[in-house]
């Protein structure tokens, strides 16, 4: 991490999700391969680098496979379940026990996000530390948002929420600033949020960005810092993607 930040923060990374369309339901779709490694490899590996306190990894479908992976790969790991499949907000609330005597920030990340790069989340974990942020979210602009969540910002240029793409109108549906799924909160705060956090949407889900507008009511500081490249954000979710991935990871490291 830069010198400007000196918060303690753990990590947590979202690994349950079954990934349908990965079409290899006898693996989780973390552990696909890229350049060689499973995705959640390179999200490790970049984690690492920044040093944090702890690594919590949310597992569930075909958690033996990764859980093996992990320990014979990565030191001081720990895991956390999603028995079902309820959403993002779901799955965060499942490492509680895990952070139940840490007072640090968390930094929330996707273990289908292997292209983020260390030094990214750094400056990231700058922006909310220098502006003394209770909640930050990380975000970019793309011309082609079809699919993200969108960042919704007033006429001061102010971050208000995210509106997920199955629930946005057709206004916002036309903003080109879209949520990376990377956030960094305050623990005691994700988790108090958390407990309030509705299924009252199109997919019946909790999602991990209502806790935005909960602690926005509640009159805590909120923030997006759009300081990322549109290709290490890319998710993966089908072998298209995948594809992608590869071709991007070689144009990225191509000169490291």
């Amino acid at each position: 991490m830069s010198n400007t930040t000196v918060n303690k923060f753990a990590i947590t990374i979202l690994a349950a999700g079954k990934g349908k369309r990965m079409k290899n339901p006898e693996m989780s779709k973390v552990m696909a391969l890229l350049a060689n490694k499973p995705l959640l490899a390179h999200v490790l590996e970049q984690a690492r680098k920044l040093q944090p306190d702890k690594i919590v990894i949310i597992v569930g479908h075909k958690k033996e496979a990764l859980i093996d992976f992990v320990n014979k790969n990565f030191d001081d790991i720990e895991f956390a379940e999603q028995n079902e499949q309820l959403g993002t907000g779901h799955a965060v609330a499942q490492t509680e026990p895990n952070f139940s005597e840490y007072s640090g920030d968390i930094l929330i990340l996707s273990g289908d996000v292997p292209l983020l790069r260390s030094a990214t989340l750094a400056k990231f974990a700058d922006f909310h530390n220098s502006g003394r942020y209770d909640l930050s979210v990380l975000s970019t602009s793309t011309n082609e948002p079809f699919g993200y969540g969108r960042i919704i910002r007033d006429e001061d240029n102010i971050f208000l929420k995210i509106v997920e793409e199955k629930d946005a109108n057709i206004e916002e549906k036309k903003i080109n600033e879209i949520n990376s799924g990377v956030y960094l909160v305050k623990s005691k705060l994700l988790f108090s949020a958390l407990k309030q956090v509705q299924n009252n949407n199109t997919q019946n889900e909790y999602y991990l960005t209502d806790i935005i507008e909960i602690l926005q009511k509640q009159g805590y500081k909120t923030g997006a810092f759009a300081g990322a490249d549109i290709n290490e954000l890319q998710g993966i979710n089908s072998p298209a993607d995948l594809a992608l991935a590869e071709k991007n990871y070689r144009e990225m490291y191509s000169n490291d």
